[in-house]
């Protein structure tokens, strides 16, 4: 009985040993997921800090001649602005990282910056594809649309943030192989089966939408600090007395998790439009010439250069406007605002006969 009770308790025994030994085991198992875990949160880390670098500008001129030398054709006139378009949305999918505004895993899930850089891209891109269809590639509102771009604009204005079947990066190289299709057919030696009509109204026509996207934008990033609203103030104007106070009126302020959201949307849409505008100058430059425009064209130019200096601070600043501190939204603003103005100008010029 004695030496069956031991051998009970001895069996016992071993079983929980045993099972202990099991638990032992199983540290090592979660030690490794745990630092699986943080190796993977590092990479993403550091994929999202390169991932954040805004891509760099590009010569348009060197950039035309390159792509036509490849095609073995001559730039003719619309050349280099469909070329330039082209090379825009190109950047916007293969940049480091790819298009990030569709990610649904990190890094780009975290990220918000680039994300708001590529929509100040992506609007630029949808305007000028617009202006191309309707207006620059038509002789006169009569004539036929152009079949390529009848198939290029409506692709870029698919929805930006599709990552599943179809997805945006799919839609966006459907209308870049449209807008090289059209680009063949533009410069075809023999017959041109494709327009492109640098005239003063067709440009002045996109000029007169580009102002007002400027407007906001300029607007909305000088909200970082806030400012009263315009209609808000004007209502406070009291008709029976005209020597009363004026009420000041609410002020509007671009919430604080946002003013890194519309400075590099700001950053996005420049870095476009400083393309566009070096292309313009290729493009239009008879018609520029000829209205005594060229100055105005080269001092947006500048102005949209500027506007993409290198940042040397990791975050957007926000201090007020003559405070200690930089505000990096008001800089911005600044540079939209000179851009704007010369626009107004440039669209002057090109509407005298």
């Amino acid at each position: 009985m004695l030496n069956r009770l031991k051998s009970v308790f001895s069996g016992g025994s071993s079983g929980y040993q045993s099972s202990s030994g099991g638990s032992g085991h199983g540290r090592p198992v979660g030690k490794i997921i745990i630092a699986v875990v943080l190796i993977y949160l590092l990479v993403t880390i550091i994929l999202g800090m390169i991932w954040s670098s805004a891509p760099d500008t590009f010569s348009v001129r060197e950039h035309t001649r390159t792509v036509a030398q490849e095609m073995g054709r001559e730039p003719v006139t619309g050349f280099a602005t469909t070329a330039t378009m082209i090379r825009v949305a190109e950047t916007l999918l293969e940049k480091p990282g790819g298009y990030i505004s569709n990610d649904i895993f990190p890094p780009g899930l975290w990220m918000d910056n680039m994300p708001a850089w590529e929509y100040g891209v992506l609007v630029q891109l949808r305007d000028f594809s617009r202006a191309l269809r309707q207006n620059i590639s038509r002789s006169q509102s009569q004539s036929s649309e152009d079949p390529d771009l009848t198939v290029a604009e409506p692709q870029f204005h698919f929805d930006s943030g599709s990552w599943a079947l179809p997805s945006t990066e799919g839609e966006y190289r459907r209308g870049i192989r449209a807008l090289q299709s059209y680009l063949d057919r533009l410069s075809r030696p023999e017959s041109p089966e494709a327009h492109f009509y640098a005239r003063a109204d067709n440009l002045n026509s996109w000029l007169a939408d580009l102002e007002t996207r400027l407007g906001s934008l300029s607007r909305t990033l000088s909200e970082s600090v806030g400012k009263p609203e315009i209609t808000d103030a004007l209502a406070g104007i009291q008709d029976s007395d005209p020597l009363a106070e004026e009420e000041r009126g609410e002020d509007v302020k671009t919430p604080w998790l946002k003013i890194d959201d519309v400075f590099y949307e700001a950053r996005g849409t420049s870095w476009a439009l400083l393309h566009i505008f070096r292309a313009i100058e290729v493009d239009f430059r008879k018609v520029l010439a000829d209205k005594n425009a060229q100055a105005s064209v080269r001092q947006i130019i500048i102005e949209l250069e500027e506007s993409q200096a290198q940042m040397w601070s990791p975050v957007i600043l926000n201090g007020s406007g003559f405070g200690l501190m930089a505000n990096h939204s008001l800089t911005m603003a600044a540079y939209l605002a000179r851009a704007s103005s010369a626009i107004s100008d440039l669209r002057e010029l090109l509407s005298r006969g």
